[in-house]
């Protein structure tokens, strides 16, 4: 069934009454080198640098002093994976589930160019944000992407009714889980590494009530630190 999109208020929409929704908290994973010189990563598979691995111990002992979650998921390349597995055991869970359905969008003939290189040679792709559009090489179009992540989420909700979920994952990914559930969301590209996004998914319905919360980095060196990513290079 297609989530009925609602725009996020303050404070946040209540959920319809005698509907069972699932909590499902998404962060994007840390920072890595490729995002820090705006290098697009796509499925390629760098780890953690220093500082992402410090923000991911940041928003774990945020999340740990919230209310536990029933589980925790994550793509299963690296950087996202780590990012879950410290926040995992900051919540008192033994393990983690990794999908692939989770990774970041495929980029196809972009993975490893420099963002502004990428965009000097596919200026179409970055411009028009046409939902259909793959990227040469087998990339996917965003809406194949938002396909295979909603799905899983989806998926993810329906096995979680009335219960608190931990979902890691990567910057396009998130953007458009937050588009499907409020098309009026201006996340592009402002969804920065470890930024948190709550959603209440149930029943075919999402509502988006949090986006690109950053307030666990608002810290000290962390400050400088939390917007090495950028949204772009995923």
């Amino acid at each position: 069934m297609a989530g009925r999109a609602r725009a996020a208020t303050s404070p946040p929409a209540s959920p319809p009454p005698g509907k069972q929704f699932a909590e499902v908290v998404v962060v994007r994973h840390g920072e890595t080198s490729w995002n820090a010189t705006r290098t697009i990563q796509g499925q390629m598979d760098p780890e953690l640098n220093d500082t992402g691995r410090r923000q991911a111990l940041v928003v774990a002992r945020r999340l740990s002093r919230e209310a536990k979650p029933a589980a925790v998921y994550s793509s299963d390349l690296k950087r996202a994976a780590e990012t879950a597995q410290t926040i995992a055991t900051a919540c008192g869970l033994s393990s983690l589930v990794l999908d692939p359905a989770l990774r970041e969008r495929h980029m196809g003939d972009l993975h490893g160019l420099a963002f502004d290189d990428a965009v000097r040679r596919n200026p179409e792709i970055f411009s028009s944000y046409s939902r259909t559009q793959e990227i040469p090489g087998g990339g996917e179009s965003l809406d194949q992407l938002s396909k295979r992540c909603v799905s899983y989420l989806n998926t993810v909700a329906e096995k979680h009714k009335g219960e608190r979920v931990i979902v890691v994952t990567h910057g396009a990914s998130t953007e458009e889980l937050c588009i499907h559930a409020d098309p009026t969301s201006p996340v592009r590209g402002k969804l920065y590494n470890t930024s948190i996004c709550v959603f209440r998914i149930g029943g075919g319905e999402w509502i988006l009530e949090k986006a690109g919360d950053v307030g666990h980095l608002d810290q000290g060196e962390f400050l400088e630190d939390a917007f090495g990513g950028d949204g772009v290079s995923a």
